[in-house]
């Protein structure tokens, strides 16, 4: 176990609420976290040229490269930070009838070292998530194929109803004859939200490659920016302060950097322990400590 420290992000209003914490006669009562899913989309950087000139760490140049977001200001849970696309589960995740393929839900279960019920949400959850925010659909008509179109107005469509919360994604992949592919899923961490935060969130960080023939798109309300970026660039970025990170990204992004490819990524199986960092006053200011497996 290694122990890390981060400062806190220079966002005003979390550094707010860690000073209202920590400045508490007693601790608040902490909020129940929401379980979430979040996917580390990565690519050997010779499989495209990174893009936006706006994308903190954008230049794609050798090594592995990770596809990213970062939301917009008005984002009420980590406002400008980059971040994966992801978020919190949906109750109809959990539907029993969703076409699957690859590890079962008990498979995924023991992995992820969760019941059954709450294995298929996850993985459901990081399906659909995606789908939404950047229009990758991990699903196919065989357990051996992976649909390679989902551009077009029909598509945007069904990403439109999914957000609208007018379907599940169990009833799009049915509607289509497809199966959620499970088994182009790695699971490479488990974090949950420090206890200061007023939303929190218990979340699976998985990682996947953008299937041949899909592209990763920035069609999301949700952000201002989304492109493959390179990590080295990225973290000097956050060190600079011209990016923002919370703890679990900046780990996450400095796996990837460490990867040698992005088949080696996903296919990696690391001890994964759940890590909730914990506000401290080092008597030189608030950081968030972490134990990590390392």
């Amino acid at each position: 176990m290694v122990i890390r420290e981060f400062p806190i992000a220079e966002s005003p209003s979390l550094r707010a609420r860690a000073a209202v914490w920590m400045g508490a006669p007693e601790p608040a009562e902490p909020v129940t976290p929401k379980r979430a899913a979040t996917v580390m989309f990565v690519r050997d950087a010779a499989e495209g040229v990174s893009g936006a000139d706006d994308a903190p760490g954008a230049r794609g140049a050798g090594g592995v490269e990770v596809f990213m977001l970062r939301r917009v200001a008005t984002m009420e849970f980590a406002p400008r930070m980059m971040v994966f696309p992801g978020g919190g589960v949906d109750p109809r995740d959990a539907d029993a009838g969703l076409p699957w393929a690859g590890p079962t839900a008990a498979e995924w279960a023991a992995r992820l070292d969760v019941d059954e019920v709450t294995a298929r949400v996850l993985v459901a959850a990081a399906v659909r998530e995606v789908f939404e925010e950047c229009g990758v659909l991990l699903a196919g008509p065989t357990p051996d194929e992976v649909i390679a179109d989902v551009t077009g107005e029909h598509w945007h469509e069904q990403r439109r109803r999914l957000l609208d919360r007018e379907a599940s994604l169990s009833e799009v992949l049915r509607e289509h004859d497809l199966l959620l592919r499970s088994d182009l899923l790695g699971y490479r961490a488990h974090w949950i939200t420090p206890e200061f935060e007023v939303r929190r969130y218990d979340t699976r960080f998985f990682s996947a490659a953008v299937p041949q023939g899909q592209r990763a798109d920035d069609d999301t309300t949700e952000a201002d920016v989304a492109d493959w970026v390179r990590p080295a660039d990225l973290l000097q970025a956050w060190r600079d302060g011209s990016a923002l990170m919370l703890p679990p990204t900046v780990v996450a992004v400095e796996d990837v950097a460490a990867a040698t490819s992005a088949a080696a990524f996903i296919a990696e199986r690391p001890v994964v322990v759940s890590v909730q960092p914990e506000l401290v006053d080092t008597g030189t200011g608030l950081v968030m400590r972490a134990e990590l497996m390392r």
